[in-house]
Parts: C-alpha cells; sequence; structure tokens
C-alpha cells in the first residue's frame, strides 16, 4: 500500500513499487510464507538502536528461518563496527554495494552477513581515490597479494644459507607440542635452516619428529619452562626468530632476552602474556628491528588495556580501529587474530584476511601460523642485506608484514581445502600442517 507517512523520497519509491503491481502488505507476518525475503529496511550509514514495532518484525523475520538477501548491508548491523544495533537480521546473503564496508570484516557482525557478495557499479576510481585516497588505508588479502610475497621461483643456483636461518624459542614439559607443530610449520615453509630452542628435556622428542631441524636444548626451571637460553647462541645466525609457542609464563626472562635482541622477532602465545607483564608500548619502543605481535582477543587487552573499554559496543570496540591503535601505539606489526584476521602497520595500514572458516578453532592453529609465518619472515629477511640503514629498516618492516599477509592467507587456505575434503570437524592442528603445500599448489604459475 501507499506509503502516508515518512520520509518524500520513501513515499515517492512506494508509489512507485504499487504503480507495478507490486503487492504491499500491512504486517510483516503476511510475508511468512515467502520463499525469498529481500531486506532494504535500512542498511549502510544507521547509528541508532532499533526497538519497538520494526524491532519486533526483525525478529519475526529472523524467527522464520527463510533465506534473506540484504542490501548493502543486514538492516540493525552498524556500518563500520558491525555491532548490532538491538537487533539485526540474519542474512543468508548480503550484497554489499560498490565498496566493502567495514562491518564485513568485523568478527560480531558474520553471524548475520551470511555469504557476503560486493556488487560493482562502476564507481569511478578518481572518486573513490579522492575520498579513500591513492592507498587506501584498510585492503583485503588477495591471492595475488600473497602469492607475490612467497620467495618464489627458487634460484637454481640458491642454496640454504641464501633461503633463511630461523629459530623458534619454544616449548615447555606442560606445553610440547607446541614447539612441535611450529617446528613443522616453519620446515614447511621452505626456510633453508631450521633451528628450535626447547627445554633439555624436550630435546630427544624434538629431533625424533623434525629430524632435519637443529634442535637446541635449554636449562629448565622446576616447572619444565626455558630458564635461559645457551650462553653459545649466536644472534648473527639467524635471520628472523619467533617465540611464544608453548612457553608457559614462567620463560620471562627468555622473552625479555629475545626483546632485546636486534633480531626481526615475533611474539605469540606466552611470549606476549610476558610482554603485556613488561609493558608493550614501553619495551617494543626500544627495538629497533621489526616486531609481528599474534594476539588473540584476549591477549590483545592485556597487551594493551587502555585501548578497550569495558562498556564497548561491541565488547573490546571495533576490531579495526583497535589493531590500527595498538600497531601506532607500540611501533609493531600487530596481527589481530580471529574469524576475519586483521594485520595493522605502525604506519596505520590494515590488511585484512576475507577468507577463513571455523575449522581453524583449535588448539594448535596458532603454532602453525607463527611456525609458517617466522620461516617465511627468515626466507624472505635473507634477500636483504644486513646493513640496518634508515631504508634498510624500511625495508625489513615491508618484508615482515609481507611474510605475515603470506603465511595468513596460506594457514587459511590450507584449513579451506583440509575442511573441504574432512569437514570442519575433521581439521585438527595435525592435519593442518599436512594440507599446507596441497592449498598452495594450485595457485602457483
Amino acid at each position: 500500500r501507499p506509503l502516508t507517512t515518512g520520509k518524500e523520497l520513501t513515499a515517492a519509491h512506494a508509489q512507485y513499487a504499487a504503480s507495478l503491481g507490486i503487492p504491499m502488505v500491512d504486517e510483516v507476518s503476511a510475508l511468512c510464507g515467502c520463499d525469498w525475503l529481500l531486506d532494504g529496511l535500512f542498511g549502510f550509514g544507521l547509528t541508532r538502536s532499533l526497538e519497538g514495532a520494526i524491532a519486533d518484525a526483525i525478529d519475526q523475520v529472523n524467527g522464520w528461518r527463510r533465506p534473506v538477501v540484504s542490501i548493502d548491508l543486514p538492516s540493525g548491523l552498524h556500518t563500520d563496527t558491525g555491532a548490532v544495533l538491538g537487533t539485526a537480521v540474519r542474512a543468508t546473503h548480503s550484497l554489499c554495494l560498490g565498496l566493502w564496508k567495514r562491518a564485513f570484516f568485523q568478527d560480531q557482525a558474520l553471524d548475520y552477513i551470511g555469504r557476503a557478495e560486493l556488487l560493482d557499479f562502476d564507481l569511478p576510481l578518481a572518486d573513490v581515490q579522492a575520498v579513500l585516497g591513492a592507498e587506501p588505508l584498510v585492503q583485503r588479502i588477495t591471492t595475488e597479494r600473497a602469492i607475490a610475497a612467497l620467495p618464489l621461483p627458487l634460484s637454481p643456483i640458491t642454496h640454504k644459507y641464501k633461503r633463511g636461518h630461523v629459530l623458534l624459542i619454544c616449548g615447555s614439559r606442560q606445553y610440547p607440542g607446541a614447539a612441535i607443530l611450529s617446528g613443522l610449520a616453519a620446515r614447511a615453509s621452505g626456510v633453508g635452516m631450521l633451528t628450535v630452542a626447547v627445554p633439555a628435556s624436550l630435546q630427544p622428542m624434538l629431533v625424533s619428529h623434525i629430524p632435519d631441524a637443529l634442535v637446541l636444548g635449554c636449562p629448565e626451571t622446576e616447572t619444565g619452562a626455558i630458564a635461559q637460553l645457551p650462553p653459545e647462541l649466536s644472534w648473527e645466525r639467524y635471520q628472523a626468530v619467533a617465540c611464544g609457542p608453548g612457553l608457559s609464563r614462567d620463560a620471562m626472562a627468555v622473552v625479555q632476552q629475545v626483546v632485546q635482541s636486534d633480531r626481526p622477532l615475533i611474539l605469540d602465545a606466552d611470549g606476549l602474556n610476558s610482554l603485556a607483564a613488561l609493558g608493550a608500548v614501553v619495551t617494543l619502543g626500544q627495538r629497533s628491528a621489526p616486531t609481528i605481535l599474534t594476539p588473540h582477543g584476549g591477549e590483545f587487552q592485556r597487551l594493551f588495556p587502555t585501548l578497550t573499554a569495558p562498556d564497548a559496543n561491541p565488547p573490546g570496540g571495533d576490531r579495526l580501529a583497535l589493531v590500527q591503535a595498538a600497531a601506532q601505539a607500540c611501533g609493531a606489526i600487530v596481527l589481530l587474530k580471529g574469524a576475519r584476521v586483521a594485520i595493522a602497520t605502525p604506519h596505520g595500514q590494515i590488511w585484512l584476511n576475507p577468507d577463513s572458516t571455523p575449522a581453524l578453532a583449535r588448539g594448535g592453529s596458532g603454532d602453525i601460523l607463527t611456525g609458517l609465518m617466522a620461516g617465511l619472515m627468515a626466507g624472505l629477511m635473507a634477500k636483504l642485506t644486513t646493513e640496518l640503514t634508515d631504508k634498510q629498516s624500511d625495508r625489513q618492516l615491508q618484508t615482515a608484514l609481507d611474510a605475515a599477509i603470506a603465511a595468513t592467507w596460506w594457514h587459511s587456505q590450507a584449513a579451506l581445502l583440509a575442511a573441504q575434503t574432512q569437514t570442519e570437524l575433521g581439521v585438527d592442528a595435525s592435519t593442518l600442517v599436512q594440507w599446507l603445500h596441497p592449498s598452495l599448489r594450485p595457485h602457483l604459475p
């Protein structure tokens, strides 16, 4: 029926629809027999909380469990944060118009968006760049971008020392598997040399699982954590270092020693928890080499407590804004884990991984990502000169970002392929390692 209230443009559209013979109803309940529903109640720019009759109507539609296609984004979602404004349509498909909205990359929105597709209606590139800049601060990780960061093809005269040497500092008596998983993933990266530092009691186990690695047995605490690194360890041998998987919080002295080194560094798991106790912003401000932090939500809050508010909506705040602020505050690359991994640089750039799977929600998945990233970073860093000039420092930071982008994409592609073959329930961490190279093969020239 033609609208007699509301905005003039809305009434005009309603009259046009009526002129086309499109039936109209007074109550949303009259639509319950439809096979498909098209949601265009709000979309871009909604900021107020939905309540009253409109909220009741949305709740009814959600209760029917019918296929729903939302225009631009589901009604009731905040365009940027993805927060649910009171209530929101649970769409099965969302057709994003023109340019991706930030909500599509916020974890809290994914239960409402369904299958997302971008509808390109030829916005002039010059107009887009006039608003967003020539190089947008927020960019999606594409297959082409990730593949370009891999150290391929290999030179026919390459040798192991040209392919990088990575040091993993990981494991404890309580968490031996983390060291094995991260070591296997680093090996799969194609790095030339792999050294794994673990508590001395774990050395035989690591040698049996990764015989081609150099395994350093370290003095350990009463609880089975690494007490200190071997005095003969020479940092200059390594192009990249990763510290944290399975380390336990009793190894804080080791984390301090690692952070004080001049090596490109990845901190994960208990490496992050120790860093939080030391003060992330102050501690990382003393480093000259690039650092990558790989926190999940809880670790992020411990690292950057002043960035999150207990009453924020969504809980913890806007993920993209938070990771951007964190990277700028500490001068490190921050990779915030979640359903949509977000990688932020100290310069304010954000890279988003649009493709992933809940199959990765398993213990050990993060250990594999860390090992894979560390191996890739060592291989890429090996191509750079060792003289740390200002220009070289920028190149190292870009190289670290390349490794983070490539590893994040590769890690999720392996999980997606494994899930297609074995279902999402069958992709444990040990299985994931075996799918790293099968997942890469279809994308290479």
